[in-house]
């Protein structure tokens, strides 16, 4: 039987940035609500370590997001394990947000944290053999690839760190990236150039995921952009990492966005509708880290607070979008 029940603030999703801003809006005492389809962490859950959160030289990325998760319940916040379907600001101002089932939560307050999906490569093979050999998760699907050749497919930070992750099962990783230098930090490319399991292939692109009869992947066919030479990686594992989209199709409200489809926000983390805030992945900004989405989330909570307050009240928020609210 489906519900209604009513909140002062609904944050959608439970990555670094829902769970913060859980923290901050329960610190604030205001009746918060974390939606969240699986289990808290986001992208939390698919890294193994972390060396660049401030405080801890290294520490593991589901063990953060337990320490995440136990924080933002220390002070009051509670937890929902739902798959969002339908977030719409009604005409009073409030928003309804509903889930698969059509539970029903309503608040005048809503704060976006549903981070993106990967992006497919969008090539034959590639759905048929999803989860036997084509992977988008290495810390997921990394240990079914003990001592097999494995191919990550991407030039970006988590291409490159999944790539040195990977080595730990994998006999032997290639790279395949479109371009001829990597995008990725200095950091990262210098520790996977100094990797010996790892090669890469420069300017190529994937063309197709090959398979057997039974179901097997068994290689990667793949095409030099400058010659169109085409070859076939043995390889029994491919991990595709070239990006992610915004899940932003939950908003019913048209809500501006960068060419991306990303959403974009004034300086307290309000989009362009009215109450609506928005952080972590699915912002438009230059980089997408935890501490960003944390920074981001900080924000948006604090002037959640603030937002509520002026709308008891009769205010209305500062159209400069600078935190202030005007009579």
């Amino acid at each position: 039987m489906s519900t209604t029940k009513h909140y002062d603030v609904v944050i959608v999703g439970a990555g670094p940035a829902g769970m913060c801003a859980a923290l901050y809006t329960g610190r604030s005492m205001l009746k918060t609500l974390v939606l969240e389809r699986g289990i808290p962490g986001g992208e939390l859950l698919n890294t193994e370590k972390l060396d660049d959160w401030i405080g801890e030289k290294s520490i593991l990325g589901w063990e953060l997001a337990k320490k995440f998760e136990e924080h933002a319940r220390e002070f009051g916040a509670e937890f929902v394990t739902a798959n969002v379907t339908s977030v719409k600001r009604l005409d009073d101002g409030t928003f309804e947000t509903i889930t698969d089932v059509g539970d029903r939560y309503t608040s005048p307050a809503t704060i976006v944290t549903a981070g993106g999906t990967p992006v497919k490569l969008g090539i034959p093979g590639e759905g048929e053999f999803a989860g036997k050999g084509v992977s988008y998760c290495a810390i997921c699907d990394g240990a079914f690839f003990r001592e097999q050749v494995i191919a990550v497919v991407g030039g970006g930070d988590a291409a490159v760190e999944e790539a040195d992750f990977l080595t730990r099962y994998a006999s032997k990783v290639y790279v395949v990236h479109r371009r001829g230098s990597f995008r990725a930090s200095r950091i990262l490319v210098d520790r996977l150039h100094a990797n010996p399991k790892i090669e890469v292939i420069w300017d190529s692109v994937a063309e197709e995921v090959e398979g057997d009869a039974g179901g097997l992947m068994t290689g990667l066919r793949i095409r030099d952009v400058r010659t169109d030479a085409v070859r076939t990686l043995a390889a029994t594992g491919c991990l595709v990492f070239i990006g992610f989209r915004p899940n932003t199709g939950i908003l019913a409200d048209h809500v501006e966005h960068d060419e991306m489809g990303y959403l974009k926000t004034d300086s307290i983390m309000q989009t362009s509708v009215p109450g609506l805030f928005a952080a972590g992945d699915l912002r438009s900004q230059l980089t997408r880290q935890v501490t960003t989405a944390v920074g981001d989330a900080t924000t948006a909570a604090i002037a959640v607070e603030k937002y509520l307050k002026a709308r008891a009240e009769g205010h209305a928020v500062d159209p400069q979008g600078t935190g202030g609210y005007s009579a």
